[in-house]
């Protein structure tokens, strides 16, 4: 799990380096747009320090899985209450990036926790 962390970190840096690259270019950069990078940080510090220290690996991926559910249900409640009037934009393909990358987390998280307890 820890590798998948420090993975989908990357991506969501990508993300935010690329929606904010995206609105500097079109002269609109906010900093709003590095919350998906932000996140992706956090899940690769996550990541990193599981690999470092086995013995708070389970604590470390069970933080990481929660920061990942946030990561998920913020961008994706934010597009559900803006449904009717959602036009595609940068900062829309940005959200529904962040978000499916944080659920695909978090999916493979929870098969992760249910196959190691399958295992004890």
């Amino acid at each position: 799990m820890p590798t998948h962390a420090i993975w989908i970190g990357r991506l969501l840096v990508a993300v935010g380096i690329i929606g904010y690259g995206y609105g500097m270019f079109a002269g609109n950069a906010s900093l709003t747009a590095l919350i998906p990078a932000v996140f992706g940080i956090v899940l690769m510090l996550l990541g990193h320090l599981s690999h470092a220290k086995e013995t708070l690996r389970k604590h470390l991926m069970h933080v990481a899985v929660i920061f990942a559910l946030l990561g998920f249900l913020l961008p994706a409640g934010r597009l559900i209450s803006k449904a009717g009037d959602l036009t595609f934009s940068a900062a829309v393909a940005s959200q529904l990036a962040m978000a499916l990358l944080c659920l695909a987390f978090v999916i493979l998280a929870v098969r992760s926790f249910v196959a190691a307890r399958r295992i004890v």
